[in-house]
């Protein structure tokens, strides 16, 4: 798994976003409006795209792309 995926990934959800904006460093929660909906979002493109279940603690506890990535990968092992 590829930290570029899931950027791509959370480009294409998030359709309001600039391409390329997205980095491993990006604060998601940074994106313009941000909102529950969007860790809602969140939390589906990861359990469909990788069968990883976060939760709403889980969430709280990532910041960046990174975190998310992170989190993904130890879920995963």
């Amino acid at each position: 798994m590829k930290i570029e995926r899931l950027i791509e990934k959370l480009e294409n959800e998030f359709e309001d976003l600039e391409k390329g904006l997205l980095n491993p460093n990006f604060n998601f929660r940074e994106i313009e409006d941000w909102s529950s909906m969007h860790a809602l979002v969140i939390i589906a493109l990861i359990d469909s795209e990788y069968d990883v279940l976060l939760n709403g603690g889980d969430l709280k506890g990532a910041e960046t792309v990174q975190d998310l990535f992170d989190m993904i990968q130890k879920k995963l092992s």
